[in-house]
């Protein structure tokens, strides 16, 4: 009887527990800034094991099961990675041999993420959501130009080395837009007030201004990051960017003058969605390098810790190296 008594005390205050979260969860509003905008300050994270593209093995199914979710996560190759590099290293080792790049990242250098990514309680297989396959939807050129371009690195000189080891903006479109998490240095920190939305990238310290309320730029005017300006459709931000610069637009396929994106939009939304929550969406539209335009979400969330300054150019010895070698096989050819 007294064992009975128990636990129905504990069933009693575990569903007494559980109302009260459910109800602090709905009972949980927009937080709002002075002048009542929504608040989308602080520092986010978009670290995750999914990807934009989804794997073809999934097909249509942008949602997986929890249990499936956990297999994934279990199975990332970046887990494994650092499962693996937590091990014992092998004292008898040799040293890396001549281009083994890989041996430059060990898994302490890098912070993708762990979990599959959640959106609205559901597990996805990919950011895209548009088109039903999670794929980007390429024309058949650009679609060519961009494999081209991706097995074809040689470059006539330092002009033409990618924009992230030259220290001018982030690797992998971390700055954006559209901004997407890369293999590290995957926090962002937004600053706002009512004329302006600064997101501050902590991939190579690129800083977004978002002018509010306002008009594009003249289409000659083409910054890194491309001309953004956003405006409040009820709670979410929305913001337009055109005008991107023919080096660093998000895979237009055809960089370096191959192929120049003049009509290339990037639509973006942020929304609130919880206390520790930040939806971010995003619809990419370019007549010239993709059959349709196409859509994807990609979660925000808290970030553990202070964003901190990416010193890209400090101890960066690559890119010197890269051309002081280079200029030694020009003296060595002369001679």
């Amino acid at each position: 009887m007294k064992t009975a008594c128990l636990a129905k005390k504990y069933l009693m205050a575990g569903l007494l527990l559980t109302s009260g979260a459910a109800f602090a969860q709905s009972d949980w509003e927009v937080p709002r800034t002075a002048s009542g905008a929504p608040n989308l300050q602080g520092v986010w994270t978009t670290a995750t094991i999914t990807t934009l593209e989804r794997d073809p093995a999934f097909g249509d199914q942008l949602v997986v099961s929890s249990e499936e979710a956990r297999r994934l996560e279990q199975t990332s190759r970046f887990n494994l990675l650092t499962e693996a590099d937590s091990a014992p290293s092998d004292p008898n080792r040799g040293p890396p041999t001549d281009g083994d790049a890989e041996a430059g990242y060990n898994a302490f250098w890098i912070d993708p993420g762990s979990k599959v990514a959640q959106v609205n309680g559901e597990y996805r297989t990919s950011f895209i959501i548009e088109p039903s396959d999670g794929r980007i939807p390429y024309t058949a050129a650009a679609g060519r130009a961009f494999s081209e371009y991706g097995q074809n690195r040689g470059f006539d000189g330092p002009e033409q080395r990618p924009l992230g080891e030259r220290c001018m903006v982030g690797f992998g479109s971390s700055g954006g837009p559209p901004m997407l998490p890369v293999l590290y240095n995957n926090h962002y920190q937004i600053v706002q007030n009512d004329d302006y939305v600064l997101i501050l990238i902590e991939m190579n310290h690129d800083a977004r201004i978002i002018r509010l309320n306002s008009e594009h730029m003249d289409a000659d005017y083409k910054p890194w990051l491309g001309d953004s300006v956003g405006y409040w459709d009820g709670d979410i931000l929305v913001v337009e960017t055109l005008n991107f610069h023919p080096q660093q637009s998000f895979r237009f396929a055809l960089k370096h003058s191959l192929y120049l994106p003049s009509t290339a939009k990037v639509v973006e939304r942020f929304s609130r969605t919880g206390p520790d929550e930040l939806l971010y969406e995003f619809t990419v539209e370019d007549a010239g390098a993709y059959t349709q335009p196409w859509r994807a979400q990609i979660p925000m969330r808290t970030a553990a810790g202070a964003l901190y300054e990416y010193a890209c150019h400090e101890g960066n010895y690559a890119l010197p190296g890269i051309l002081a070698g280079a200029r030694r096989q020009e003296l060595e050819t002369e001679q």
